[in-house]
């Protein structure tokens, strides 16, 4: 299925932090790591694998903590931003370099932003895209519209139900996130959501992506939120995200000085799977200055 089959993407397991992770890898030269989001896995990089390994960069796409084909612990509270970002360390140590490029997504981006502040030394360039700085979150979440967006949250919190509703009707709501969400409505193919409803059916699969969630609602925001990082920082925001209003971009060169904002109109919270071209062009052309 995915478009990084003609690449030589290598598989490995990568000891991180008292987890295996499962890594997609491909390319030499400068490393650049790409975290994804939920409810995904390292496939949701298939259409930037390919062009950054063809322009001269080692490329690493793990599958995050309790996803797919990484390992599972038990206990929420492994799922604590602290072991996420120690798990980030250490695949940087494991590319043989002192720094790497950081590009994350929703989750994979609030990873980001905080490792930017835990482990500035270890960081090269920095990407997000559609996850906020985690201050701005938490000051627009108290009020609508950011706060009907972000309700969900709450629902996650919640024992077992949300486990039973997304799995429910042979994961209806999770093929609906991939089918309803997307501006484009062909972003993801058949096959592709088949293999992400597969990589979530796995035994655990759905509360670990959950704990995410639940670990962090309190310390690890808190971590988060207080990052302020002087790495070169690119933003890349799909406009009509509905789960993240734009106005989660709002003076972010308080926490980034060295922030720019590179803003996609017409697609949603997927962005570089929605416009892959376009996410492609400015993910290059940074990474290259």
């Amino acid at each position: 299925m995915t478009a990084t089959g003609d690449i030589g993407v290598r598989h490995e397991q990568v000891r991180a932090a008292g987890v295996e992770l499962h890594v997609a890898r491909a390319g030499e030269g400068p490393p650049v790591i790409l975290l994804h989001g939920f409810p995904e896995n390292w496939t949701s990089w298939r259409h930037q694998i390919g062009p950054l390994a063809a322009a001269g960069f080692s490329v690493l796409a793990p599958d995050l903590r309790g996803y797919n084909l990484s390992d599972r612990p038990a206990g929420r509270e492994l799922y604590h931003l602290r072991h996420l970002v120690n798990d980030l360390a250490a695949l940087v140590r494991h590319t043989g370099h002192p720094r790497a490029h950081i590009v994350g997504h929703d989750w994979g981006g609030i990873i980001a932003w905080t490792f930017a502040g835990e482990y500035p030394e270890m960081l090269d360039k920095l990407v997000i895209l559609n996850a906020p700085h985690m201050q701005r979150f938490l000051e627009k979440v108290r009020r609508p519209p950011q706060m009907l967006r972000s309700s969900y949250i709450g629902f996650f919190q919640l024992p077992l139900l949300p486990e039973r509703a997304l799995a429910a009707r042979n994961f209806m709501l999770l093929r609906r996130i991939f089918t309803h969400t997307p501006v484009r409505k062909d972003t993801y193919s058949a096959d592709a959501i088949e293999e992400y409803v597969a990589s979530m059916a796995r035994p655990g699969a759905l509360t670990a992506s959950l704990n995410y969630y639940r670990a962090n609602i309190g310390s690890g925001f808190a971590l988060a939120r207080k990052v302020r990082t002087q790495a070169t920082t690119l933003v890349i925001w799909g406009e009509r995200d509905p789960a993240l209003g734009t106005e989660l971009l709002e003076r972010l060169d308080e926490f980034a000085p060295r922030v720019r904002i590179h803003r996609i109109r017409d697609v949603a919270h997927w962005v570089q799977n929605e416009a892959p071209h376009e996410v492609n062009r400015a993910l290059l052309s940074f990474l290259a200055e």
